[in-house]
């Protein structure tokens, strides 16, 4: 298997080497769990399936869930669940609790296993809704081979500076890269998030973005390109960060102030951004994964 799922275009043979992911061939998730924390049309009041699939395509270096997204897992991380079968059998032990909805979580390394786990999923006659939750590192090649199996997109938009994502994601291309996968996003999505009766999305896309202390610039930059993009697109505005680890560069050290976080809210507002979430300040103790648990997230609350 020559890898080019993603941007990075390694053509890593996976069944004898590994490459800048450390990803195998066969698709390995760290974690499947219910998750209550993500955006209201998609947690709803059950929540939703997440695999939380191991390893990840960029590598940040303030990642959340660094247990399981580095290129050796944390020894407190449970066994994974590895292969489709295992996966999926997963999913349909979790699925009835949730909104019907499934969640892949850092996918874009295992994304050519993506519609195996789909059509295994209806082989067993499960027809969730599916959610691409990415860190917007993808290539359109893979997104538009993804096109069928894909409901709803969950991106990041993590960049608007080049040198802040060499930097802190070893992706100095991720601004042009990421902008290009949002316009084959919107390409086969639309702007519109529809819901049904019970107000869950079942098409659509939600950009998401997470302010990083010292670098309210970076965002402005975020906004500018959504709004270009089109103003009617679903924003999640995300005020959670914390350093996960100690000896971060730069202000990473540190979570963001109040000051930081209004600059980028007014600018999301000037620019006539109006769909989405804002959240307050103190979500900043939410959100702090314990992948040493069954339920990882269950604990934090949006």
């Amino acid at each position: 298997m020559k890898c080019t799922n993603c941007p990075r275009r390694c053509a890593t043979d996976r069944v004898t080497s590994l490459g800048f992911c450390h990803a195998a061939a066969e698709p390995e998730a760290a974690a499947i769990c219910v998750h209550h924390g993500e955006e209201p049309p998609i947690s709803g009041q059950r929540g939703i399936c997440n695999i939380f699939f191991a390893h990840c395509n960029l590598q940040c270096i303030y990642c959340q869930n660094h247990d399981i997204s580095r290129p050796t897992p944390s020894p407190s991380a449970p066994p994974p669940f590895v292969g489709v079968d295992a996966i999926v059998d997963r999913v349909q032990q979790l699925l009835p609790e949730t909104e019907n909805i499934v969640g892949f979580v850092s996918p874009t390394h295992y994304a050519h296993a993506i519609p195996a786990i789909v059509d295994e999923l209806h082989r067993r006659g499960l027809f969730p809704t599916t959610v691409y939750n990415t860190g917007g590192y993808d290539s359109v090649d893979t997104l538009r081979a993804l096109a069928p199996y894909i409901d709803i997109y969950l991106p990041d938009f993590k960049y608007s500076d080049p040198a802040l994502a060499a930097r802190y994601s070893h992706a100095p291309d991720y601004p042009q890269v990421a902008l290009a996968a949002l316009r084959e996003m919107y390409n086969q999505k639309g702007s519109a998030l529809p819901t049904d009766e019970r107000g869950m999305a079942y098409r659509g896309i939600i950009v998401r973005h997470l302010v990083l202390p010292g670098q309210v610039d970076n965002s402005l930059g975020v906004l500018d390109s959504l709004a270009d993009l089109s103003t009617g697109l679903h924003i999640a505005l995300m005020a959670q960060y914390f350093p996960p680890l100690p000896g971060l560069p730069d202000q990473l050290g540190r979570t963001l102030t109040q000051d930081e976080y209004d600059r980028v809210t007014d600018h999301f507002y000037a620019l006539g951004l109006y769909r989405g979430w804002v959240q307050e300040l103190d979500a900043q103790a939410c959100y702090r994964p314990d992948f040493s648990r069954p339920d990882a997230f269950n604990s934090n609350t949006l």
